[in-house]
């Protein structure tokens, strides 16, 4: 028992180490510059405090204007490039539509079902797919707030299933497959599975079709731009307020865990091993400390 409890406590470890990396890649993408950085380290600080399961749409939503205000994007040639679809503008409008009613819309259902758990799980993995910008580990943060603040899957569940997914081939939303089968309450199982499957990747069906006919006028306008520069900034706040709660929290409780942690990144970062390399070794590293 002991040992089992080890190789579970090292896949914490591991996304402690993953989700590190993701947040020194993404800022230096998506907060390169003192003012971006700044949203970011703001919409860390935010999360931090201010625990709800609004706050990371806010964060979202207030980055967003205040790129539009602050952060001019000049637009060059290589913006202009038109794409080729064959999508019709009605589809993408019908396909917009559909994304903000259910979007708005599930929330209010949501309530006067009388909480069904169903719709609940819908609602939850819905609006955490609406919400991912800039890289899937961003999904981590928006996940923890509506599976784990409600008591629906435990913490040392939900970071143990993230370092495992790691290990695994394929976007990362399938993590919300895992999720939606290790769920107290019902639906779980194979059907809750499929659904928070089916509803964390329906945004992105959406948001694939809908803006794609209006894309190319988009791209050309600064405030675009700009708006998409405030808003990748702070989802690299919001990855690393998860970093510290409830990664870094729930995983480093001694010194043993941060050597382990600190070793599984240097594997990551400094030797480009494979996560899914990583996350075994982590797990046999959890195991063998817990066996000493």
């Amino acid at each position: 028992a002991v040992a089992d409890a080890g190789w579970l406590h090292g896949l914490k470890l591991a996304a402690v180490a993953v989700v590190a990396q993701a947040v020194w890649g993404m800022s230096r993408n998506l907060a390169p510059d003192r003012e971006r950085a700044t949203i970011a380290i703001v919409a860390a600080i935010v999360a931090l405090t201010w625990h709800s399961a609004v706050t990371p749409v806010l964060i979202i939503v207030i980055a967003g204007v205040v790129g539009w205000r602050l952060l001019p994007a000049p637009v060059t040639e290589s913006d202009r490039v038109a794409i080729s679809q064959r999508i019709r503008p009605w589809m993408g409008i019908v396909a917009l539509v559909l994304f903000f009613v259910l979007l708005l819309g599930l929330p209010s259902l949501r309530q006067v079902s009388g909480e069904n758990q169903t719709l609940a799980v819908v609602d939850s993995f819905y609006r955490s797919g609406s919400l991912v910008f800039g890289g899937g580990h961003v999904v981590l943060p928006l996940l923890q707030s509506e599976v784990v603040a409600p008591g629906w899957v435990g913490n040392e569940t939900f970071l143990a299933g993230y370092g495992a997914a790691q290990a695994v081939p394929g976007p990362l939303f399938t993590f919300s497959a895992y999720l939606g089968t290790v769920m107290i309450p019902e639906p779980n199982g194979v059907i809750g599975g499929l659904i928070a499957l089916g509803a964390i990747f329906l945004p992105a069906f959406f948001l694939t079709i809908g803006p794609l006919p209006f894309w190319d006028i988009l791209r050309r306008r600064p405030a675009f731009q700009s708006v998409l520069r405030g808003v990748n900034a702070a989802v690299v706040g919001l990855l690393l307020a998860a970093l510290y709660d409830p990664v870094w929290t729930s995983a480093v409780k001694d010194a043993s865990d941060f050597a382990l942690a600190s070793a599984a990144l240097g594997l990551l970062m400094l030797w480009k091993l494979p996560p899914w390399l990583v996350v075994i070794l982590s797990a046999l590293g959890g195991a063998g400390l817990a066996a000493i």
